[in-house]
């Protein structure tokens, strides 16, 4: 069941420029109404241990995170936040440093201009028309928002080996009560498992990358999904507000993230042109000491992801069937960068 303001604002002419219904997308974590130029983004009342959504303040403050990250990349893009308020008949919606105190807030939003949606990167993928230009074009992009994205000590600090290993050995907890489906066997988990062990182990090459500056304030999403193509411009948006833990990183696991989907893809030579084009532009060699370990990493988290989804008993067969496959197929990923 949707909550009454999702409902209001999907009704025709209630957003928008023009009297079309607007479209509802939705995530495990957020609604998202597609309403002609425009998107709104509102955040679902969850905790997932790794974010918590659940108050409106908590909401409120992750919606201007949000947009403050994003516009690093895209300022164009993030508009702005909104209020969503209780009228007597409805709802309305405001920005929200103009709500007053007689206003009844309900909720929180992100507003945002709508990409096109046949410059979305998964499309041109899918249609076989990404270019060695479009990964050109990514770099170019990438290179100065890493020199000029936050470094310090305390950021820094989330490069160490220990740090790392939070977020890559909670995969293998997460997974290991489905070793033993289709897509993941005794023999592939443990195989990828001691893989990712032993190169933790290999302190000197993390305690490298901090002290060649490389652990920075990153997206921490980068990958198609997430990455527009319009005339000459590329949007890289959606990146992590909600867990600092998964955007201080390395930049190599950034990189290593769209490279890894690009095989994923049966994109071998446009990923190499994405690492040796970032690595010539940027001066980080050392990039390609921990690469496939994060390629590896990023596989694994899909991985995860789609084991979930498909274990879901809401979703219908079909969805399924297909997050099965796949899912299958980023654990060989990861396995082929573990070997």
């Amino acid at each position: 069941m949707l909550p009454a303001f999702i409902d209001y604002f999907c009704a025709p002419g209630r957003l928008g420029d023009g009297p079309a219904e607007a479209r509802l997308l939705q995530t495990h974590i957020s609604y998202v109404i597609l309403a002609g130029e425009e998107v709104y983004k509102f955040k679902k009342p969850v905790d997932f241990g790794f974010l918590d959504f659940t108050t409106l303040e908590k909401r409120k403050f992750y919606c201007a995170e949000e947009v403050r990250l994003n516009r690093r990349l895209c300022p164009e893009i993030y508009l702005g936040t909104v209020a969503v308020c209780r009228q007597k008949e409805g709802f309305c919606l405001a920005p929200t440093d103009a709500v007053g105190p007689a206003d009844e807030v309900i909720e929180y939003g992100v507003r945002m201009a709508r990409m096109p949606e046949e410059g979305m990167m998964g499309r041109l993928i899918a249609a076989g028309r990404l270019s060695g230009e479009h990964i050109d074009q990514i770099v170019d992009t990438l290179v100065p928002f890493y020199e000029q994205a936050a470094g310090e000590a305390d950021i820094a600090a989330f490069g160490r080996a220990e740090a790392v290993a939070v977020n890559v050995l909670e995969n293998f907890d997460q997974t290991e009560t489905f070793v033993g489906h289709p897509a993941l066997s005794r023999e592939r988990f443990e195989r990828i498992s001691r893989w990712a062990r032993a190169f933790l182990d290999r302190r000197e090459l993390f305690d490298a990358r901090i002290a060649a500056g490389r652990i920075r304030d990153c997206h921490g999403d980068l990958y198609s999904a997430n990455i527009c193509f319009a005339g000459e411009r590329v949007y890289i948006f959606d990146c992590i507000e909600f867990n600092q833990r998964f955007r201080y990183s390395d930049v190599a696991s950034d990189i290593a993230f769209l490279a890894m989907d690009l095989d994923y893809h049966g994109l071998e030579a446009m990923a190499r042109r994405l690492v040796d084009r970032f690595v010539a532009r940027s001066g980080d060699k050392g990039l390609l000491s921990v690469l496939d370990f994060y390629k590896g990493y990023r596989a694994y988290v899909r991985g995860k992801i789609s084991l979930f989804t498909a274990a879901d008993p809401k979703v219908d067969e079909a969805t399924r069937n297909a997050c099965t496959e796949a899912a299958g197929r980023y654990f060989a990923l990861a396995e082929r960068y573990a070997a």
